[in-house]
């Protein structure tokens, strides 16, 4: 991990150990100004304003009864609905991809004992992937007896962790009772000196955005129909090219998402007409993400649009000394790009819990560090 060592530039230090207070009311305020399946089609989820010990973090309600729900929020529709959905990846190999319906079918039932849907989420951003600001051990406990105290009857969930970017919060956590359940094996590009080393493809991608025929699309220049067009582009590709159990984000939500300064976008267009291609990017907790990535899939792949907008993001993450989460899949892509694989965590606390719910977590928390975790690495899901 070369650079992950060097000296942090102190315009991020702040953003370490702090969530941007601005950015979480914001947040917030749009979720309850506008009805969530406005902004995201296929999820049920009340959103507040969480504050202890002078940090402030947006805070998800959910509940059991509010499936059908996106995996964001629900933990069944991920480890259950999800997990069986990526089973598609080995069609190629029918008895392996029967052996592995067979085995997350046979935990279902352990999942839906474990009682996790019935949640209190801290900083959910309602992305799949939710940069943590560092928590010490004091922090933790704080968040943990108070949000015990207001909610004694559900778990409490912190997603998006990982031994890359989180090793002081992930053993915080751990030394307050919170139990780490692996959820799926991200990418991290972790080189966050200010000239990263640059592999052949990156250059080659770099070669690609300088030569392409399409305009740049600054985070100033979005219109309207551009915000449309985003959603088409989404839609083509993490819907379509992937899952529909993805988030449905709408027009509207990257509209307001960006108005609200909460996201920057940025893309490529035709000389003069529409986007072909569009990355979102969130930064928080030293970390940057592209919640929202899509591109004209029906363009020829030598364009090269996931490329160019894989290294928008690698760039932007260099320039402000971030970690760049490249999140899950594509694997040999990332690795060819810098990135290091990653096991992502969610960190669960159930103390408070009755017992066969507490037990039935121990159980999943064994059971995926047993069988899950060597999964995830041998076949890079």
């Amino acid at each position: 991990m070369s650079g992950a060592a060097t000296a942090e530039r102190p315009a991020q230090q702040a953003d370490r150990v702090e969530n941007k207070p601005a950015k979480v009311e914001a947040f917030v305020r749009l979720f309850n100004e506008v009805p969530v399946r406005d902004l995201i089609a296929n999820l049920k989820t009340k959103v507040e304003t969480f504050e202890v010990a002078g940090r402030i973090f947006p805070l998800t309600l959910n509940d059991a009864d509010e499936a059908p729900n996106c995996y964001i929020c629900c933990p069944t529709c991920a480890y259950i609905d999800y997990a069986m959905d990526e089973t598609r990846n080995f069609a190629a190999h029918p008895l392996l991809q029967r052996a592995l319906n067979a085995l997350i079918g046979a935990c279902a039932p352990l999942v839906r004992a474990s009682g996790l849907d019935h949640q209190a989420q801290v900083n959910n951003w309602l992305y799949s992937t939710n940069p943590v600001p560092l928590l010490d051990r004091q922090a933790a406990a704080s968040l943990r007896a108070d949000l015990i105290g207001r909610f004694p009857d559900r778990a409490i969930v912190i997603r998006s962790l990982n031994d890359v970017a989180d090793p002081a919060t992930v053993a915080a956590l751990k030394a307050e009772g919170f139990r780490m359940l692996a959820a799926r094996q991200i990418y991290i590009f972790a080189d966050r000196s200010a000239s990263p080393a640059m592999t052949r493809d990156m250059k080659r991608d770099r070669a690609r955005l300088r030569a392409t025929p399409f305009e740049r699309v600054g985070n100033g220049d979005f219109t309207e129909a551009d915000y449309a067009r985003a959603e088409q582009l989404y839609n083509l590709l993490y819907l379509d090219k992937y899952t529909p159990l993805n988030p449905h984000y709408t027009a509207r939500y990257i509209a307001e998402m960006h108005r609200r300064g909460i996201i920057g976008l940025a893309g490529l267009r035709r000389p003069g007409g529409e986007l072909v291609a569009v990355t979102g990017l969130f930064e928080n907790g030293g970390t940057l993400t592209q919640p929202i990535v899509g591109y004209d899939t029906g363009l020829p792949v030598a364009d090269g649009l996931y490329r160019m907008m894989m290294a928008m993001g690698q760039d932007h993450a260099t320039a402000r000394g971030l970690f760049f989460n490249m999140s899950a899949g594509a694997a040999d892509f990332k690795r060819r790009r810098g990135a290091v694989a990653a096991i992502e965590y969610n960190a669960v606390y159930a103390g408070h819990l009755a017992l066969r719910r507490r037990l039935a977590i121990r159980v999943m928390e064994t059971v995926l560090a047993l069988v899950g975790i060597p999964l995830l690495r041998r076949f890079e899901l």
